[in-house]
């Protein structure tokens, strides 16, 4: 039987198989086996070529200097923040994100400062010349060291990355390049796999920084992209409705930082701005006398921020009660709710419950647990909290406050917002001087004691 010149490769992990699955036998996405034609070369047995001996290569750790130039600032603190430092020589950074949500602005912005210092290479595979031009004219970007490259060959892309050797490359976007002696379509696994281990090799081989921007799909991750992402040394997601101004930059794989950092960013006519007090914008238009409201402190990195967390309770018209949870993990709010109702005997199997992180942005962290359970019960009571409150701490199953890090950094976040009252863990308080702040605070250590401060 002849064996079939078609192959199907997974959009989503890069499995690939001969026969077409509804499922993805290796990541369980559906619907996500795409047909290429199988151009694969015949595997070289081992008496077919000759190997070389890289033992004069080796070097001894010690020996490898690390100077201090080897990070890139970008004038974009936020974007340094998020980088750990600036970008590093020799990485390759992947920047993904929505359409129109700010990819390539960001990028002309920090080419108009790296240009003041350094030469910066910007290929262009979905932009013409002239267009990118007034876009540069829009945002101010008017440096003589940004060159503009408009390719799709990745191929030549690289060389031209080679000969004219630029400070920092930038690659916009990954999907739009190709090998020409690769037969799938640009933008396929096979095109994006083989294009970035092909600049990842430029990068490293030349010691350039080097961007490339990645298209996300339908369901919010780069299109292409786990293969992608185990090649790259950072990988940075934009965060943000495209309707709202406001943009969180994080960072999801980073080898050279910390994960944890997040950018927040403004979207204004000229560009990008840099929010360096994200608790300011978080807090900005907060209701007055309304109840099922409090405000969260968490930890972004070694950054604190204070966060606006809102809940509704109303009877429900429906048999089985309505959940719902933006910017909080819906599993967690479950296991909040299951607490009052055992722990505290607060019946809400009759009624709909909505909670909201005011700003669009997402509480990940556990000490956000207090807060949303405060104003559940104050949306269910109908008892306003103190404006001037912030609470933070982790609820365990039996209705007991736990102790969270940081608690220093928090404390000092809420009382340079001006806040007076701070409910804290009561396990945590033994590791801070109450003397050193001038901010009320509350040791608690159920949720019994803390709902007596509503």
């Amino acid at each position: 039987m002849a064996k079939s010149k078609y192959i199907y490769t997974c959009n989503q992990c890069g499995y690939e198989t001969s026969k077409w699955n509804g499922k993805c036998p290796s990541c369980g996405a559906w619907n996500s086996l795409e047909e290429e034609l199988a151009d694969k070369p015949a595997a070289l047995s081992r008496s077919s070529y000759a190997a070389v001996d890289l033992s004069d290569q080796i070097l001894e750790l010690e020996n490898i200097g690390a100077g201090s130039d080897v990070r890139y600032k970008t004038g974009l603190g936020e974007l340094d923040r998020v980088l750990g430092g600036g970008l590093v020589k020799g990485s390759l950074v992947l920047l993904g994100g929505e359409p129109g949500i700010g990819k390539s602005t960001i990028l002309l912005q920090i080419c108009q400062f790296l240009g003041e210092d350094h030469s910066v290479l910007y290929i262009s595979g979905e932009e013409s010349a002239r267009q990118i031009k007034l876009r540069a004219d829009r945002l101010g970007v008017d440096t003589e060291n940004l060159y503009i490259l408009t390719a799709t060959d990745a191929e030549a892309a690289a060389e031209t990355i080679s000969s004219s050797s630029p400070d920092i490359a930038i690659i916009d976007s990954i999907q739009t390049m190709s090998i020409g002696r690769i037969t799938s379509s640009p933008g396929s696994i096979t095109q994006v796999r083989e294009c970035t281990n092909l600049f990842m090799h430029t990068a490293k081989s030349l010691e350039i920084p080097l961007i490339i921007v990645g298209h996300v799909n339908k369901d919010g991750a780069i299109a292409g992209p786990k293969v992608m992402e185990h090649i790259v040394d950072a990988v940075l997601y934009f965060e943000g409705e495209r309707h709202q101004s406001y943009r969180l930059l994080r960072a999801v794989k980073n080898r050279f930082g910390s994960t944890n950092e997040i950018g927040v960013f403004e979207m204004a006519d000229k560009g990008l701005r840099e929010v360096e007090n994200p608790s300011q914008m978080l807090l900005a238009g907060r209701p007055h006398n309304v109840s099922g409201t409090c405000v969260a402190c968490v930890m972004e990195g070694s950054r604190p921020v204070l966060a606006e967390v809102q809940a509704l309770a109303a009877k429900t018209s429906y048999a089985a009660p309505r959940r719902m949870a933006t910017g909080f993990d819906f599993n967690r709010l479950s296991i909040i709710i299951a607490v009052l109702e055992k722990r505290l005997g607060i019946f809400m199997g009759s009624l709909d419950v909505y909670l909201n992180i005011v700003g669009g942005f997402r509480l990940d962290e556990p000490a956000a647990d207090l807060p949303v359970a405060m104003a559940l019960y104050s949306g269910i009571m109908d008892k306003q909290i103190d404006e001037q409150l912030v609470a933070f701490g982790e609820i365990g199953l039996g209705g007991e406050i736990r102790s969270v890090s940081h608690i220093s950094h928090r404390i000092r976040e809420a009382e340079r917002m001006g806040f007076t009252k701070c409910l804290i863990p009561k396990q945590s308080a033994s590791s801070i001087d109450i003397k050193d702040h001038q901010i009320e605070i509350i040791p608690v250590s159920t949720l019994k004691q803390a709902f007596t401060h509503i």
